[in-house]
This record gives structure tokens, sequence and C-alpha cells, in this order.
């Protein structure tokens, strides 16, 4: 399952990988223990998950079969909505932390700031968990410019992702720009629009041209602009795909190409939103 890509080769942001393996709808234990093993094994050490995703425990399990240490893992997970409450987040991120099977993760979201969120009470408890050393680094997702001023103010462990989705189709460049002036990462989700990037007539035109796929493409554009993607994928043959792209260097035309496209559209957006 190696690939001739090196796993040192994909660039990182502050020490995150910057291509990593999305595992939202991989529900299917054993499917979803392969998919991370297979993608640890062919280079790849960035493993995004969610308490909502319902599959920590299998993500845990693709990670100890993997022939990889998984201290060279960067490992993400997410508090759901529901659970932000200070004491739910104390004592959800440490079920999350054993459900993987780890002694502490990189990096755990705020998944979305809706239902339990509280700025004061939800990040004071993120930096608690950051003080006792069971997180490396505190995220949000979701986020808007306005509620990322606020979390960066009154969270005492600096913030250090901010997840969003963001695709040739929705660059979020309001949301890159806030990010970039308090120094913040951007991590794409559904970074392919769910497969939008397939049709838009751009990104063809530029996987034609570099004899590649309009997957390549999307991924190759994000990270030149400085974001981090987290694509989902299952299979051998798309997590190959995207791991690919990390060698795909788009010239200065293809860039201005895609930052030129009018179509817009947004695949997540639940009435909840902040942008609602």
């Amino acid at each position: 399952m190696t690939s001739d890509i090196a796993p040192g080769t994909c660039p990182t942001a502050n020490g995150m990988p910057m291509l990593g393996l999305g595992t939202w709808q991989n529900t299917d234990p054993e499917q979803c223990a392969e998919s991370v093993r297979t993608a640890l094994e062919m280079g790849y050490r960035h493993i995004d998950t969610a308490q909502m995703y319902d599959n920590e425990a299998a993500v845990g399990e693709g990670i100890a079969r993997a022939d990889v240490d998984q201290e060279d893992i960067f490992l993400a997970t997410k508090i759901v909505p529901a659970n932000l409450a200070r004491e739910d987040v104390l004592e959800t991120g440490r079920e999350s932390i054993e459900r993987l099977g780890v002694d502490s993760v990189d990096l755990l979201y705020v998944h979305w700031p809706t239902k339990a969120y509280d700025h004061e009470e939800t990040l004071g408890a993120f930096s608690e968990l950051y003080d006792e050393g069971l997180i490396d680094n505190v995220g949000v997702s979701n986020f808007e410019p306005e509620q990322l001023e606020v979390a960066v103010d009154v969270c005492d462990a600096p913030i250090f992702a901010n997840q969003v989705e963001l695709h040739p189709m929705l660059p979020q460049e309001h949301i890159r720009e806030t990010c970039d002036e308090l120094d913040i990462e951007v991590v794409a989700y559904s970074p392919l629009a769910r497969g939008g990037v397939f049709d838009q007539p751009v990104l063809q035109e530029i996987a034609a041209k570099h004899d590649v796929s309009e997957v390549q493409v999307s991924l190759a554009w994000l990270r030149e602009r400085g974001v981090s993607a987290i694509p989902k994928a299952t299979g051998e043959a798309h997590i190959r795909d995207n791991w690919e792209s990390i060698t795909l260097e788009l010239d200065r035309a293809d860039l201005e190409a895609i930052d030129a496209i009018e179509e817009t559209h947004r695949e997540v957006d639940p009435a909840f939103g902040p942008w609602n």
C-alpha cells in the first residue's frame, strides 16, 4: 500500500500536514479502519474525525493497524455541538481520546458555534484540556470572522485552526484573510465540493492540461493558497488520487483562472450556520 511519494513530502502548516484524510460518513467500522490504514501506509500523516461522525473507535483501530508510528500522525477530532457545555467538553473530550486509543490528540475542534456553545465556558474547557496535555492544539470549525475574533480574545490557549467548507466554488476569501491576520491555519472540509469539481469547466480544462484529475487540481489550488485540506475518501483509488495532488504544481495562469471562477455554491448550509 506504499506510495512512490515519501511520507515526509507533504507540505506542513505549523507542523500540520496540509493534506489529510477526512472520515465524514465513513461509518462502517471495518471500512473506516481500512481506509485509515490504507491512507497512513500510503504516506498520509493527518487524519480527521469527529464525535458527530460516530467513527472515532474505527479511526483508532485503523491507526493501530497501520505500520506507522502514532507519534508521526497528526490526529484531529471535534466536539459535537450538544457537548459544548464546560463539563461535557471535559468529559466527552476525554472519551474521544479513549475511543481513539491515544494518550492525546494533536487538534481538538469546536465543531459548530451553536447549541451548547458559549465562547467563555466552552473555550475555557478546551484550555483546560490543553493545559492538561490532552490536546496539543485548540481548533474551531465553521466560525465566521466575528466568532474567530471573539474566540481569540477569550481562549487562554492559542486558536490553531479554523475548519470550514472551502473549494474553488466557495473560496471564503473573508475567512482566509481574517485567519491570516490572526495567525490561524485554515483547513478545508468538502474541498472537492462533494464531487462538484468534476463538472467545473475551468477545473476540467486545467486537469486536461496537466493530465491529472479535477480532484488533484482543486487540492493543489488549496495548497498553493495556503489552505490545508481533508478530502473524504474510502477506497484505495480515491485515497491515492488525493495523495498524488501534492506533486502537482499549478502555474500562475492556472491559479488565476481558478481564482476567477464565478460559479459559487455551498454544500453544507444548515439553518444554524453562523453565516445564515
